[in-house]
Order: structure tokens, then C-alpha cells, then sequence
């Protein structure tokens, strides 16, 4: 189940970055779940990852790689995290960078791996080993399909955006892929997301230009308030194009950066739309703030209210709901005479109460809707934040009853 048609876009190949996928039936035969990424030697990488305090041993590893060398290659795997492993997890990730290191005839501090699947299983190093010299065979530009589609779990569908700039008279692509449909919160988001783009950018500038990127966009949505042990999203810059990006107050620098946060945006609300069983994909808009972290504040207990979202997948204006959780938020000393609220362009909150026009079929006539925006004005400032949420159905239930089965 998923909110709208989102085909996946034509994305151009991008000159330096080669991907191949394998099937190494991790978790199901039948389907590639192992994905490559190669960059040229002067490519650099940038990312940002989960915040949990149970991340990931590739989390750590990856971490570890990024310090001490220029990552090179990217081993996924999905069906398993190769989470909550202790010391054999990480020794399991480290295997896999040494075999793709001796396949590249590289440093194994140059492989970065990751793992998306089920938490506390070991990781089946193995089979992911064994398809090492398949995915170095069957590397190539144009494979953003088969990535995107290797990389899911519960998604059902591939996830990916595209851009093209021109910067110095040259045409610079910007393509990302994404999985992500449950066990999605903030800090950074419950995801895999790889971005890649020909320009190129030294890795100081490529870190700050992800993490803008990802605070944009990653950084606001949320399926279930859960925020995963495995999110990592990369930056990838093959400089295979021939232009450089070094200053950050040039011209360049912005466009890069505008294109970086669209794709960014675009994956985002695209990983939303497929929330696992949404049937909703709901927009709150939250101004009037003292400052950003208020509107968050709210917006975050509006969306991560099980009263709330379970109202939205009944199609139940239940109003009195969404004015509960901004009072609950935290704002410190809230007004709630000043408070506005809207369903779309459908006023529903006047002044702290119920707006004296407000019919139950204006609201239910939204609620119908599969995009809703629910806007809150908080009367108390300029500042204005935006999250992007779903609803809470039975097959999201289903789907996370019968994960591990």
C-alpha cells in the first residue's frame, strides 16, 4: 500500500559512478539485494547517519573508513542489519570490505559498507562475498533502477530523483537513490539514501553540502517516531565531469547545493508516500514559532500522535485531537488564544477555539483527500518549520506483525 503514482524518474547515467547489483538471497531468493557502488580514484564521499545508540557495526565501520581514507567503494546489502552483533558484527562488516578490496585490488578503509534488514541476526558474510566478483564484472553508469530496487525491504516501490545545473557552461547531474517505509523518525531518518553527482567536490565541502541537504529533507519526515539503528546518507562525487566546486560562497557551490536538496526533498517525501500502509501522505506545516525548534516541537507531536494518525487513515476531522497534541508539545508559556488551526484552506481553530464557520463536511471533505495539509499558526513569532507524516492503518500493523516471519 502507498499514497499516489511515483514512477521511478529516467535517470541519466552519471560519468565516474558505476553500480551493480547481485542476488545473494540474504533474506528471500528470486531478487538482487546486494549493491556496489565504484568511484574513481580522485572521487570523494560525505554522509551523515543514524543517531541511535545501538547503530549499526557498518555504521561504525563506515564511520571509521571515512576518517582515515577516501571511500572508493559502496558494499549494501539488504535483509539483514547486522545490528545489536557485538565485536562479530563489526568483524563480519570488515570481511566484506577486505573481499571487495582484494577484488578492486584496494585498501579495505576504502570500502564503506552498509546493511538494511532485521536487527540481532548475524550477518550471512558468505553469501554476500560470493557475488563480490559478479558485481565487479557487471559494473556500469546505468544501473539506478536495479540499485534502487536492490536496496528495498518493505518498500514497494523504487525510490528515486534526479537534477541537472549547468555550472561554468557545464551540465552536472545529481542522482539519488533511497529505501526507507517503516522505522522512519528524525536523527537523520530511518533510511539508505545514496546520492551521487559527477561535479567535483573536495570532502570537507561534499560533508557540509549532505548535511544541509539531509536536515532539509531526511530530517523531516516520519512514519512512526522510530528512528532505525542502520540510517546513512551518502554523498558521492566522482569529478569525472571536470568541474570543481571548492569555494562555498561561489556560485557553483549554491547550485550544487540547491540541486543536492531537491534530490534530497524529492526522496524524501517519495519515502513518505510509501510509508509503510499509508494511506495518507500528510504535510504539517507549523509558523508563528518563537524560533524553529517550537514549530518542530508541535509539528512532531501532531505527527507522531497515534489518535491523530489513526483519525487521519478513518478520514475523522477529529479536530480536538490535533489542538491536544499542541498543547502537550512543550511550548513553553503557549497562548492558546492565538492559536490557528487549518485543514487544508479549511479553517478549523479561530483564535484557540472551534472557527464559528467550520462544518463537520468541511472537514470531512479533506480528510478524504490522500494529501492533506494540516497547518498551525502558533501566533508567537516568524519562525516556520515543515515535516512531511502518514497515517496509521491496519495493514502497517500487518506489516511490521509479520516482519520477521
Amino acid at each position: 500500500m502507498a499514497v499516489g503514482e511515483l514512477p521511478f524518474p529516467s535517470m541519466p547515467p552519471i560519468k565516474g559512478v558505476r553500480l551493480a547489483t547481485a542476488g545473494a538471497a540474504i533474506k528471500r531468493t528470486g531478487r538482487d539485494d546486494v549493491l556496489l557502488f565504484a568511484l574513481p580514484e580522485y572521487g570523494t564521499v560525505a554522509g551523515v547517519f543514524t543517531q541511535n545508540a545501538f547503530c549499526a557495526a557498518p555504521v561504525l565501520i563506515c564511520r571509521q573508513h571515512l576518517a582515515a581514507a577516501s571511500g572508493r567503494f559502496l558494499i549494501i546489502n539488504a535483509g539483514n542489519a547486522n545490528a545489536c552483533t557485538g565485536e562479530q558484527g563489526k568483524r563480519d562488516a570488515l570481511s566484506v570490505c577486505q573481499a571487495v578490496a582484494e577484488q578492486a585490488d584496494s585498501n579495505p578503509q576504502q570500502v564503506l559498507p552498509f546493511s538494511t534488514g532485521v536487527i540481532g541476526e548475524p550477518l550471512p558474510v558468505s553469501k554476500i562475498t560470493a557475488v563480490v566478483p559478479q558485481l565487479f564484472a557487471d559494473l556500469k553508469e546505468d544501473h539506478w533502477l536495479g540499485a534502487a530496487r536492490a536496496i528495498m525491504t518493505t518498500d514497494t516501490r523504487p525510490k528515486g530523483a534526479t537534477r541537472q545545473v549547468t555550472i561554468d557552461g557545464q551540465m552536472i547531474t545529481v542522482n539519488g537513490i533511497a529505501k526507507g517505509s517503516g522505522m522512519i523518525n528524525p536523527n537523520m531518518a530511518t533510511l539508505l539514501s545514496f546520492i551521487a553527482t559527477d561535479a567535483g567536490v573536495e570532502q570537507r565541502l561534499l560533508q557540509a553540502i549532505i548535511a544541509e541537504a539531509a536536515n532539509l529533507s531526511f530530517n523531516r519526515i516520519t512514519i512512526d517516531g522510530d528512528t532505525s539503528t542502520n540510517d546513512s546518507c551518502m554523498l558521492l562525487a566522482s569529478g569525472a565531469s571536470g568541474v570543481r566546486v571548492s569555494d562555498r560562497s561561489s556560485e557553483a557551490y549554491r547550485q550544487l547545493q540547491q540541486a543536492v536538496n531537491e534530490v534530497c526533498s524529492e526522496l524524501a517525501r517519495a519515502v513518505v508516500a510509501d510509508g509503510e500502509g499509508a494511506t495518507k501522505f500528510v504535510t504539517l506545516d507549523v509558523k508563528g514559532g518563537g524560533n524553529g525548534d517550537e514549530c518542530l516541537q508541535v509539528a512532531y507531536a501532531v505527527a507522531h500522535s497515534p489518535l491523530i494518525k489513526t483519525a487521519l487513515f478513518a478520514s475523522d476531522p477529529n479536530w480536538g485531537r490535533i489542538v491536544a497534541a499542541i498543547g502537550y508539545a512543550g511550548v513553553p508559556e503557549l497562548d492558546p488564544s492565538l492559536v490557528q488551526v487549518h485543514l487544508n484552506e479549511v479553517q478549523i481553530v479561530t483564535d484557540g477555539e472551534r472557527a464559528s464557520d467550520y462544518t463537520e463536511a468541511q472537514g470531512q471533505a479533506v480528510m478524504q483527500g490522500e494529501h492533506i495539509t494540516i497547518r498551525i499558526d502558533l501566533g508567537r513569532g516568524q519562525a516556520e518549520e515543515v515535516l512531511w507524516t502518514t497515517d496509521l492503518s491496519y495493514e502497517y500493523v500487518r506489516i511490521n506483525a509479520d516482519y520477521r516471519t
